[in-house]
């Protein structure tokens, strides 16, 4: 069985592509590093939980009690329009 030489445009790419590979391990390694700086860099583990860009009110200390009051004021206030109105709806 002859041994099949490579062609020059496989030498190359194969150099592209052990470069692509090279970038994208450099770039992973730069993510997980970053997210493990972030992570020991913590007090606390609780705080992760505050950088998800959702309202939580369970997190805000007195939060959940000025939104219960709220909505007892929505009501009250709704309440009161549909009794000047007369509850006509």
């Amino acid at each position: 069985m002859a041994m099949k030489v490579e062609h020059e445009m496989h030498e190359r790419r194969k150099g592209r592509n052990m470069g692509v590979f090279v970038l994208l391990l450099g770039l992973i390694g730069i993510v997980f590093g970053l997210t493990v700086v972030k992570v020991l860099g913590l007090s606390d583990i609780r705080q992760m939980e505050r950088f998800d860009h959702v309202a939580r009110p369970a997190l805000e200390p007195g939060a959940l009690e000025a939104a219960e009051r709220r909505a007892a004021e929505i009501a009250a206030e709704a309440e009161a329009n549909a009794a000047t109105t007369g509850g006509d709806n």
